[in-house]
């Protein structure tokens, strides 16, 4: 299966423009900058559709991030505005508040709060500096829920939840972004551990079963099939109870 990276730059440019155009005309494009593909990816396709002046880059370090230095490539390669909004102390303090009112944090709490604490630092940006919010989310994390509600998967517009994890690295070098940026490999932040060390499979596998329906491993297979099901209600809307009032 093709993929025209060209067209699907050009089509992408205009759709964000078209966008920006019925959604907030004169606004600016706010991206949570990790330095990794999506973020620097969506950034790179803001400053072709946008111009440089109308895109703001925020980093969210949790604490101390080890890598924080591909942000600042990132942001340094785009000459863009940014902003560093540590979320440690957001954090700790959440953490603490739920222990002094009696309840332990579980393992999922703490590894789901931080995208949610940077979400919430994106909006407070966006309504202070005249912004619509981009999420970063690809078509392969959303299609195995690999993202938090609310957090990392929320936003105003998305650039790339049509394209899996091989379309958006060509997308990547096509607009010139350093190679460290493309293919560093995603992690939690928080284990030590890749993407898919934690899901059990690679992109590349999980990028030829989306687009071809081919996966040679049936265990694998299954693997992925459970977590699509599972995890469709994060693409969904909140289901709302049906009220007719009787007349």
């Amino acid at each position: 299966m093709g993929f025209n990276v060209q067209k699907v730059t050009e089509d992408l440019v205009k759709w964000t423009r078209d966008w920006f155009e019925q959604n907030g005309p004169g606004c600016n494009a706010v991206v949570g900058i990790s330095g990794g593909k999506d973020s620097s990816v969506v950034a790179a396709l803001m400053v072709r559709a946008l111009g440089r002046e109308r895109v703001i880059g925020v980093l969210m370090p949790n604490g101390e991030q080890n890598d924080i230095h591909m942000s600042h490539l990132l942001v340094e390669h785009l000459g863009i505005e940014h902003y560093t909004v540590n979320i440690g102390g957001a954090f700790e303090a959440t953490i603490a508040a739920m222990k002094a009112a009696g309840v332990e944090p579980s393992r999922q709490t703490v590894i789901n709060l931080p995208p949610r604490l940077r979400m919430s630092a994106l909006y407070a940006m966006s309504q202070s500096r005249n912004g619509r919010v981009a999420n970063t989310c690809n078509l392969s994390e959303d299609w195995v829920g690999y993202s938090t509600r609310y957090g990392d998967n929320a936003g105003d517009f998305s650039p790339l939840s049509h394209l899996v994890v091989r379309e958006v690295k060509a997308l990547g070098r096509y607009l010139g972004l350093p190679e460290a940026l493309v293919e560093k490999a995603p992690s939690d932040g928080l284990t030590g551990k890749t993407d898919e060390d934690n899901l059990g499979f690679t992109y590349a596998v999980l990028d030829r079963y989306i687009r071809e329906g081919v996966c040679e491993d049936p265990a694998i297979k299954e693997k992925i099939d459970r977590k699509h099901v599972q995890n469709l209600f994060k693409l969904q809307y909140m289901p709302c109870f049906p009220y007719t009032p009787e007349d």
